[in-house]
């Protein structure tokens, strides 16, 4: 098929990988602009856009595709027979959208309609799901509402975290992409069901402050749904913390408040959390520090029971 590739982060490239390896030809991918990160805020290009320009793929970056009538020309000028969308980042106009012979499809990170939106993989384990998986879907102009064309379902791994599940998806959904595309021309629509539907808005960085009066399973799950972004975080003594793996034990911490430590073990350092209920933190950073297992980071920093973490 002639397709044109829309997406940006790494979690598409395994979509983008398996179309080329099962002989689809991608005549255009469209991504999101470069961006300047790090230190010297250097501008640096999409995943996806790495690997078009290596695979010899143009490359179209429009600011607001809605607004750019110049990529609404060069998709015409393709004339594909399917848009393929996986985690593009912006909102594709219907001029887009229903161009193509078989229109557009997206592979989204979450059973269907549960979900909808940026971001499926850190709420499904935020809410605490038990199962998640990926829907292939006719992209509309409505946000992830269109019909549903294959699905699978996956467990969630105890202690996996956001990027380790998404990363597992990816794998999954390219997979089942390559699979719905060879019988597209056949394969049955199904209309979700919009009563069951729920959403995954965007995650903001404030939104991974620490509230230590929460119990230590819903600390536990937002520290795997916020890694790798946008991190949970706390502060001890002033200085802000970035708190990247942990378990919630089955330890109780009796008169003692949320979000003091309890007690200092090899593990890492056990705090209290609400309902007397116990975190274990493993794995943390300080803030534009790198990222350190405990017993590493207690060496250079002084934290001792009864301290308290803001």
């Amino acid at each position: 098929m002639r397709i044109v590739f829309f997406g940006s982060p790494a979690s598409a490239l395994p979509s983008l990988e398996k179309l080329l390896e099962a002989g689809h030809r991608i005549e255009l991918a469209i991504t999101q602009p470069d961006k300047p990160s790090g230190r010297g805020k250097a501008f640096t290009c999409s995943p996806v856009k790495e690997l078009a320009l290596k695979q010899a793929i143009p490359v179209l970056q429009p600011i607001k595709i809605r607004q750019d009538e110049s990529a609404l020309k060069a998709i015409k000028k393709i004339n594909p027979d399917i848009n393929v969308v996986v985690a593009y980042g912006q909102i594709i106009p219907a001029s887009i959208i229903y161009l193509p012979r078989f229109r557009s499809i997206n592979v989204h990170f979450s059973l269907l309609p549960k979900y909808r939106g940026a971001a499926p993989v850190q709420w499904s384990i935020l809410k605490g799901e038990e199962k998640t998986g990926v829907t292939i879907f006719e992209l509309t102009e409505k946000m992830d509402e269109g019909d549903i064309l294959s699905r699978e379902e996956v467990e969630i791994l105890p202690r996996e975290n956001s990027w380790q599940l998404e990363t597992r998806l990816a794998h999954i959904g390219a997979t089942l992409l390559v699979e719905t595309l060879e019988g597209i021309e056949n394969i049955r629509r199904i209309p979700q069901d919009h009563s069951q539907a729920s959403y995954a808005p965007r995650l903001k960085k404030e939104q991974g402050r620490i509230d230590w009066t929460k119990d230590a399973l819903a600390i536990d799950r937002m520290v795997r749904a916020y890694t790798p972004w946008p991190g949970a975080f706390t502060f001890f003594k002033g200085q802000r913390m970035i708190i990247h793996a942990g378990q919630n034990l089955t330890d109780s911490g009796p008169g003692r408040l949320p979000g003091q430590v309890i007690e200092i073990r090899k593990e890492g350092i056990a705090v209290c959390c609400g309902n007397e209920s116990v975190f274990l933190v493993e794995r943390l950073q300080r803030e534009n520090k790198k990222a350190m297992e405990a017993a590493v980071f207690l060496r250079g920093t002084k934290i001792e029971s009864g301290n308290i973490f803001e």
